[in-house]
């Protein structure tokens, strides 16, 4: 088997895959703004992460690009597509697995096919290809109670990657597991995106894991969420872990992006304390 790395690839200037003009999105009668007049364009095949205090709306905004809950106010367009509903070329891989307890890792993975009316030899043969791709070889007919919590969530990792996606949304997928196995699937994902290159928006609470995993930053202010600021993140790709930890960058974007975020929740405690 090749061992040769990826082939080193710039993220594209070709053209923005969503942008995000005025978007709001209010719940009730006003009683809550999850994000109000959010602005944001995410380039074609770049890895941008968002951070921000919590309850600023990174979820719901997620779930707003997916199509599975309405806008108030505002538009979501991806390739000038105006998001109305879930598109065929958006996957979502979510914090909680999500699997379905009675169907075996091939079957979970094989799903999102057979509702899009695939025929079963090849969506059983591109499940096999995603399965084996997240390291889940020889597992294909075990059920999700016989994994572990990183297998779990590697089996819904290919559920998405199996639809071959344009756009691949990640809503903290790893915070559910141990900092071993986060560090194990971040190493992971990230030579798969290299190899297979496609618009990623990653939602995440770590801030290393925003460095580690983007190309670009996005850091969001307290609730009603809005854009800061975008960082560039100047690693390249193949990205090594390891290497990233060691690099003096790391700590100075570590530091920078920690100053935006203590200031948001300092603000936050402060408005509560009066």
């Amino acid at each position: 088997m090749s061992t040769a790395a990826p082939e080193v690839r710039p993220v594209t200037d070709s053209g923005v895959m969503i942008s995000i003009d005025g978007a709001t999105k209010v719940f009730g009668e006003g009683e809550v703004i999850a994000f109000e007049n959010f602005d944001l364009e995410v380039r074609e095949e770049e890895a941008l992460c968002i951070v921000g205090p919590s309850g600023c709306g990174k979820t719901t905004l997620l779930r707003c690009i997916d199509g599975l809950i309405p806008l108030t106010r505002g538009a979501i367009r991806i390739r000038d597509q105006v998001v109305t509903r879930p598109l065929d070329n958006v996957a979502i891989v979510f914090q909680h697995f999500g699997l379905f307890p009675w169907m075996t890792v091939q079957d979970n993975v094989a799903y999102g096919l057979k509702v899009a009316g695939v025929g079963k030899a090849e969506r059983l043969q591109r499940a096999k290809r995603y399965v084996d791709m997240v390291g889940l070889d020889g597992f294909e007919d075990r059920f999700p109670y016989q994994l572990s919590g990183g297998m779990q969530q590697r089996v819904g990792l290919a559920r998405a990657l199996t639809m071959e996606p344009e756009v691949l949304l990640m809503d903290e997928p790893f915070a559910s597991v141990d900092a071993q196995t986060r560090e194990l699937l971040q190493e992971q994902l990230l030579s798969i995106w290299e190899t297979n290159r496609r618009t990623m928006l990653f939602i995440t609470h770590s801030i290393e894991e925003a460095i580690l995993m983007g190309d670009r930053v996005a850091v969001l202010s307290a609730r009603p969420g809005r854009v800061r600021e975008i960082i560039d993140i100047p690693f390249g790709h193949p990205r090594k872990i390891a290497d990233i930890f060691q690099d003096p960058r790391f700590g100075e974007l570590r530091n920078r992006i920690w100053g935006e975020l203590r200031g948001q929740a300092s603000a936050e405690l402060r408005e509560v304390d009066d």
